[in-house]
Order: structure tokens, then C-alpha cells, then sequence
């Protein structure tokens, strides 16, 4: 995981959009590999600055390592009201751990933070992990859903070319009161599965891709409750200017995508995605 994320910090990053009329939420962001700096560092605060020069004004840091999660807490801890914490072991990270048990007890602890919100990001990566190390895989995920709900913290799920096989599980296990499927990827179909099971589904910058009409057509029919928005950044800048280093300020973006698709006002959703976020994570300034 980090050899890859580390080759995205010297992207030049998109230019900031214009502000949005009402202020929101990133709900997924890594600006460790925005900054590749301490999480108290100017660095990370000029990210954060930037977000709430266009409105975006609270971010969810969210895990993907033990050691990463750390980070999460610390950059949570030190800009408090502007950001909260998730933690976990990312489903490409839990099948090749030395010690998958050692991993899971740094990150049960760090769940008992306040401001960590989340046990996330967890779920299944069909795209990077072979076959022989899915069970893997899937024992870790089945273990942060049960945290999540020994916890009563909301469960942020990467779902790559595994949406049967996440489905499946959810159901086996039981999924969380609070269900989020992080860059939703799928199509009309799952949305509509994930929708009926009371999932929320919160989509990216991908939602502007030129191939991506699936995901068009899913976020015009969730409902506005089910609904959340978020960067992934550094990854995944919207268009135009896909390709570049993206930051939790392009949510500006996203939102206005999301407003046109959804033919809603563009500050009554940006005040409806914030409500959501606020409902699933708490609030920011506690």
C-alpha cells in the first residue's frame, strides 16, 4: 500500500474550485500522502485551510495501515472541529501483514478514541489480491465488522471487484447500523440492493468520469439520507482535471456534479451531505 500511495504525493495538484454556498463534509480523504508530513504539520493544516477556503470545512481522515491509523488520530487530535478519525486495515493490507492479530489489536485500540468515528477503510479488493489470499481478506473484514458494531462506530467499506462477495458477508455477519460503501463503484443494480439494506453509499470523483454512466445513474436514485460525498484524495480528481493531485477541496466539484445529476438546488445538498455526515460520524466539534 504505501510504496503505491507514495508516488502520488508529487502530483501537481488540481486548482481550487469555486466555493460552494453552503459549507460540507469530506467524508474520505488520506492527506498523509497529500502532505507526506507529520499529521501536526503546517503542511497538513494548508490542506485543511485550502478545503474551508471553498467550503469544505470538516474532513474524515480515514486508515488503511496500523501504523497509518496512528496518523489518523494524531491529525484528528491536533485539528480538532475540522477533523475526525477512521481506522483499520485495508483489504489489500490484512493478507500480507506479518502479523494480522498484532495489526488488529493496535487498531481495536485506537477505536476506543473519541474522535476516531469510523472503523474503516475495510472490505474486499478482488482487484489486487489473488485467490489464494482472499479468506485472508475476508476474516479481516468479517473482524472489523464486528468492531464496528462491538463499537457502535460507522463501517467505511472498499469494495473493488468483490460486490457479491462484500453483499454476501454483510448479510453472514450482520452489517452495522451505520454501513458506508466508500467510492461507490457499482452499478444500477447494486445500488439498489445497497439501498433497500440501508446502506450509504458515498461517491467520489469518479462520479465526473467519462466512462462512468453507471454511476450517474446509481447517485440519481439514492435517497438523500443514504447519500454522502468525498475525495478519496489524493486519488481520483474529479474532471476536468483528472489526473492531478486531488485534495478535499475538489469536493466543490464533486457536489456540483452530484446537484446537476440529481437536479437538486446545489446548497440544499451540500446542507443535506452535511447533515449525513454529521449523523453518521458525530460531531465534528466534540
Amino acid at each position: 500500500m504505501a510504496d503505491r500511495h507514495n508516488r502520488d504525493v508529487d502530483r501537481p495538484r488540481a486548482p481550487l474550485p469555486e466555493p460552494l454556498p453552503v459549507a460540507t463534509v469530506d467524508s474520505h480523504a488520506h492527506m498523509e500522502i497529500i502532505t507526506n508530513t507529520a499529521p501536526d504539520s503546517q503542511e497538513v493544516g494548508d490542506v485543511i485551510a485550502q478545503a474551508q477556503s471553498v467550503n469544505v470545512d470538516r474532513i474524515v481522515q480515514v486508515g488503511y495501515s496500523a501504523e497509518q491509523s496512528k496518523w489518523c488520530v494524531g491529525a484528528a487530535e491536533k485539528w480538532n472541529t475540522s477533523v475526525l478519525a477512521a481506522v483499520a486495515l485495508h483489504p489489500n493490507e490484512a493478507p500480507v501483514v506479518k502479523d494480522l492479530a498484532a495489526d488488529w489489536k493496535v487498531i481495536a485500540k485506537l477505536a476506543e478514541h473519541p474522535r476516531v468515528r469510523a472503523i474503516g477503510e475495510t472490505g474486499l479488493d478482488y482487484f489486487r489480491t489473488p485467490p489464494e489470499l482472499r479468506a485472508r481478506q475476508q476474516e479481516s473484514f468479517k473482524w472489523h465488522i464486528e468492531l464496528a458494531k462491538k463499537t457502535k462506530k460507522a463501517l467505511i467499506i472498499h469494495d473493488r471487484d468483490s460486490h457479491d462477495d462484500v453483499l454476501s458477508v454483510l448479510l453472514e455477519v450482520g452489517a452495522p447500523e451505520k454501513t458506508i460503501f466508500h467510492c461507490f463503484s457499482g452499478d444500477l443494480e447494486v445500488a439498489k440492493i445497497c439501498i433497500e439494506r440501508g446502506y450509504v453509499l458515498s461517491f467520489a470523483g469518479t462520479l465526473t468520469f467519462k466512462n462512468a454512466p453507471a454511476l450517474r445513474d446509481a447517485v440519481k436514485i439514492v435517497p438523500i439520507e443514504q447519500l454522502l460525498v468525498e475525495t478519496d484524495s489524493p486519488f481520483l480528481a474529479p474532471m476536468p482535471h483528472r489526473g492531478a493531485g486531488n485534495t478535499p477541496a475538489q469536493i466543490a466539484v464533486i457536489v456540483r456534479a452530484m446537484a446537476i445529476e440529481r437536479n437538486e438546488d446545489l446548497g440544499e445538498l451540500a446542507f443535506a451531505l452535511s447533515n449525513n455526515a454529521e449523523r453518521l460520524f458525530g460531531s465534528f466539534a466534540l
